[in-house]
Formats: structure tokens, sequence, C-alpha cells
């Protein structure tokens, strides 16, 4: 199950999210970031299974300049292998 929390100070958008990401859960995410803030954070502490589409989201979120923070280690370095094939 999917939660997400948002918090926003006018200036940056931060989002908590937890449990399972899947590629169908994009949208929402993307959708909670739309409020005009020019700084975004991505909160995935509490991420505990992402898939495929979901890795290519994130690689795009950073390339785009969101910031992913406390990203768990198996997310992060599946990211890294991403972006590694891809180039």
């Amino acid at each position: 199950m999917l939660r997400i929390e948002k918090e926003s100070d006018g200036c940056v958008t931060r989002l908590f999210v937890s449990g399972r990401i899947h590629s169908d859960c994009i949208a929402c995410i993307r959708s909670a970031m739309k409020d005009g803030c020019a700084r975004k954070i991505l909160n995935l502490s509490e991420v505990t299974l992402v898939d495929v589409g979901v890795i290519r989201f994130l690689v795009n979120c950073e390339d785009e300049g969101i910031a992913l923070v406390q990203c768990p280690p198996y997310v992060r370095r599946w990211i890294l292998r991403e972006r590694a094939e891809s180039a």
C-alpha cells in the first residue's frame, strides 16, 4: 500500500512516500508534486518495494532537479545501474 504525505511552505514541496510504489502510482506522485514550488524533495525512507517503471521515474525526477533523500540502498543501487545502462 502506498502512502504520500505532503508538506509545502510555498518555496519547497516535500513528499514523504512510504510503502510499495508500483508504476501505476506514478501519476499520484506527479500530481502531488504539482503545486508551483520551485524546489521539490522526495523522501523515500519508508519505501519498501518499487518496480522498474518507478526506478525510471526516479531517474527522471533527479534529472529534473527533484532531490531524492533517504533513498533505500537497493533503490539507489538500481537507479545507478539504470543510469549506467542507458548511457
